[in-house]
């Protein structure tokens, strides 16, 4: 062999070379995950998310429409301009939501809701945790407080987030107030709007002072039950009126091991697993395998009353985290 064909031999080794590390580049399928709000259980969704990709060799590009219907809009017009293979998103709004994801399957881009979907039959797969029983099962727990610490009456405040998620938020309110309201003696005093912890905290505070009859503050979110617990100890009213919630994150848990008795229960979603879930379902999708249209996961009770459960849920979250 002359040099000279040794020489092109070994250039054609390399272009042969590149040419298989830029197809497998290519070929690397890609996949949006849009949460709409910075807090523990979208954090957790979003490790989910990477969880599966990585295992499944995608790559996740990540992004946050902050409750904001047209940022929302922005970034799946970005997804599709990009070319993703597909879009893993919470939307905003059952109805509001569809025109965008529309024109993303439109293009070919597979469409999996979680926490919320939209209606219709745009999304391939849908996972969520039953809204309607996550207010219920707190709705129980406060419920069965007030049979045996208040004598089965209390006078009740919801704390919800209907002007961001109002689908979502109906019903678990609905779930919540359906069970409490089984007891004659009980009734809801007031209803505002707040979902972060710093609107929350002052919603609650206005709420005690309006009525300083409260025994119960419940809240339909994380950053809610936050609040409702701050305005609490606050207005000096800890061990006077008490909080029931919905999610879980470490602050909350914490919450529940204070000595205060502030915050009673909350009921929380498996973020971590809704995200895991929802990525592996658009993977199956982009690969051609059947996937279930909806798949609904059991919320989680923790109590005051139960707090080596408390402690399992710390240290499976560090688990998660770390």
């Amino acid at each position: 062999m002359t040099r000279t064909t040794i020489v092109i031999a070994a250039l054609l080794a390399v272009s042969l070379t590149l040419i298989g590390c830029s197809t497998k580049q290519a070929s690397k399928k890609r996949m949006a995950g849009i949460v709409f709000q910075e807090d523990q259980f979208f954090r957790l969704v979003l490790f989910g998310m990477r969880d599966a990709a990585e295992k499944n060799g995608v790559e996740l590009l990540e992004a946050n429409s902050a409750g904001k219907p047209d940022k929302e809009v922005e970034l799946i017009n970005t997804y599709i301009a990009n070319k993703v293979d597909a879009i893993v998103i919470s939307p905003l709004s059952a109805r509001a939501s569809v025109a965008a994801l529309s024109r993303a399957r439109e293009k070919g881009i597979t469409i999996v809701t979680y926490n919320t979907t939209v209606e219709g039959d745009l999304a391939a797969s849908f996972v969520e945790s039953d809204q309607v029983d996550l207010g219920a099962m707190t709705g129980r727990a406060a419920r069965a407080f007030i049979e045996r610490k208040l004598g089965g009456k209390a006078k009740i405040a919801i704390i919800s987030g209907k002007s961001q998620i109002p689908e979502q938020a109906m019903m678990r309110i609905n779930g919540f107030r359906d069970e409490v309201l089984k007891l004659p003696g009980a009734s809801i005093v007031s209803e505002q709007d707040a979902w972060l912890a710093e609107q929350a905290t002052k919603k609650v505070g206005d709420i005690l002072t309006a009525n300083p009859d409260v025994d119960i503050v419940w809240a339909a979110n994380e950053g809610g039950t936050v609040g409702a617990v701050m305005a609490v100890k606050n207005a000096g009213k800890a061990g006077r009126v008490t909080v029931f919630g919905t999610d879980i994150s470490e602050q909350l848990s914490n919450f529940l091991l204070d000595d205060d008795q502030v915050l009673q229960a909350i009921t929380g979603q498996q973020p971590f697993e809704i995200g895991s879930m929802a990525a592996q379902a658009a993977v199956k999708v982009m690969n051609g395998q059947q996937v279930e249209k909806k798949t609904s996961l059991p919320g989680v009770l923790l109590t005051r009353e139960k707090p080596e459960e408390i402690r399992k849920f710390q240290q499976r979250l560090k688990e998660l985290i770390h």
